[in-house]
């Protein structure tokens, strides 16, 4: 397996019927002696002890040993990296078998025999859990087995090469825990505490097993009691998390709350119980297209805003230390476990480790989000949007502009209504729109790739030139005490704080 590395201090911990007994742990290569008292555990009559090792650095492997008055046990071939916990659905639990040149990634698992795998198994519990109820995949070392075992088993493909390629930007040990259940919404991800603070009490949501097509109920927390809680003293450096199109459909418009909320329960219930930084990083895939139907403007649009915190972008204050891989771009929508499931992974995991780089590890890295316009300016005759960086325009479609003869601050009036508009000329780092609004009518905002399914393979509008990141979508009201356009008004972007309190 893998422990947390240096700075952090790896939790070790186990269970005993003998309360009140001492447990001597000993790491093999050092001189140090750790000593642990088994004590109630929350149920109030099983043991649990815990230890928190000193930081270790070296990537040489260790023996770890606990013993009791009746014997010892031992683990081996363990290693000190960083630990990164998976989660969500089913595109975070589709495998890497069923990806986009799965047997050249297979075949070259064998060469990374630093990266260790676990696969939690799908359970529910009502309560906390202190324990796993039950294993899929044991921690394994990587090689084809283990990473390629079989379709929805394990192991995670977004998973392994986010991994991977941590890997080889670090060049050590990296482990990797795979916690998903397709289908499923964020409200069984999060506890009891974390949900009350978005008004959700107890509830049953549809689940939909998205590759059988079957339905079902889920409640509440059952999969953060069954599915995270155990791990919470193991010291974690980080989480990514592919999930939301469950929510397209169960508390679509709380998803600016819950999905932050959770980030910040999880970043809580680490920390206060092992070594974990409390303000650990949290990468999120922003959804992939869907079906082949360029007039779905809701559910999709509205959580990709949402997984931002209605900000557009992050990090930003509401979700600090929080990073994103835009997908939206990607579809794949003959792929044989349904288009919701695209098999191109590689690209999602790039531009994931590109921005977990620059936010999680405060690397170097020249470019690691995609462009999104800092200045608007209308007039009557033209819209400009400006970029601080160089761009890339692929198509002249993609924006929306909302004209509005009953002013207010949102699109979502019987006076006012969303219309396409082209891209009718371009800089290096800018765009001009038509002004497509008839006489008499404002201009009250604009929104970017506001789609379901925005555009063909990598061919959205905007993208940056280095690292050809598509720019994120995005929506953006002007002022409503702003009337008609007799000369051109000048605005500034803040993505630093929400456009909009609620959905176009």
């Amino acid at each position: 397996m893998v422990l947390q590395r240096a700075p952090y201090h790896a939790v070790v911990w186990g269970y005993s019927p003998n309360i009140g007994e001492r447990i001597i742990i000993r790491v093999s290569d050092t001189e140090q002696i750790y000593k642990a008292i088994v004590e109630k555990g929350p149920d109030g009559v099983n043991g649990i002890w815990k230890v928190k090792l000193n930081p270790e650095n070296r990537t040489i492997p260790f023996v770890i040993t606990a013993i009791s008055s009746t014997g010892s046990r031992s683990i081996a071939n363990v290693l000190f990296g960083d630990v990164w916990l998976c989660s969500g659905q089913s595109n975070m639990q589709f495998t890497v078998n069923q990806t986009y040149n799965a047997s050249q990634i297979v075949d070259e698992a064998s060469q990374y025999t630093s990266v260790r795998l676990f696969t939690v198994a799908e359970t529910q519990s009502p309560y906390p859990a202190y324990d796993l109820i039950e294993v899929q995949q044991p921690w394994s070392m990587a090689n084809k087995e283990s990473v390629g075992f079989a379709p929805w088993k394990y192991f995670s493909s977004v998973c392994w090469l986010f991994g991977k390629s941590l890997y080889d930007k670090k060049q050590y040990p990296i482990g990797l825990i795979a916690t998903d259940w397709g289908g499923t919404p964020v409200e069984a991800w999060s506890s009891v505490e974390a949900l009350s603070k978005c008004g959700l009490q107890a509830g049953q949501y549809p689940v939909e097993e998205e590759w059988f097509g079957v339905g079902a109920t889920m409640g509440n927390s059952v999969l953060w009691n069954a599915m995270v809680h155990p791990m919470i003293n193991m010291t974690i450096y980080g989480a990514i998390w592919y999930q939301g199109e469950a929510n397209q459909v169960v508390n679509v418009n709380k998803y600016n709350c819950t999905f932050p909320t959770m980030i910040d329960d999880w970043r809580l219930q680490f920390s206060q119980a092992g070594d974990t930084n409390p303000l650990f990083p949290f990468g999120f895939v922003q959804l992939a297209a869907n079906r082949l139907d360029p007039s779905i403007s809701t559910g999709f649009p509205d959580i990709r805003w949402h997984q931002t915190a209605d900000y557009g972008l992050v990090p930003n204050k509401r979700m600090p230390n929080v990073f994103m891989s835009v997908a939206m771009d990607l579809p794949d929508f003959f792929s044989p476990d349904g288009s919701i499931h695209p098999r191109d992974k590689q690209d999602v995991a790039i531009r994931l480790v590109l921005s977990g780089l620059a936010v999680a590890y405060n690397d170097t890295v020249p470019e690691w989000q995609g462009p999104l316009p800092n200045q608007v300016s209308l007039s009557p005759t033209e819209i400009t949007l400006d970029f601080s960086a160089e761009i890339e325009v692929r198509t002249v479609e993609g924006f929306e502009i909302c004209c509005s003869v009953g002013g207010g601050d949102e699109c979502i009036s019987s006076k006012s209504w969303w219309l396409p508009t082209p891209i009718v000329s371009k800089t290096t780092k800018s765009i001009n729109l038509y002004p497509i609004c008839a006489t008499g009518e404002n201009i009250l905002g604009i929104r970017y790739s506001w789609r379901e399914s925005p555009c063909q393979f990598k061919k959205c509008a905007i993208y940056s030139t280095l690292a050809e990141l598509p720019g994120p979508p995005f929506v953006w009201y002007k002022s409503s005490s702003s009337s008609k356009q007799e000369k051109p008004q000048v605005y500034s972007v803040l993505w630093d704080k929400p456009q909009i309190n609620s959905l176009p």
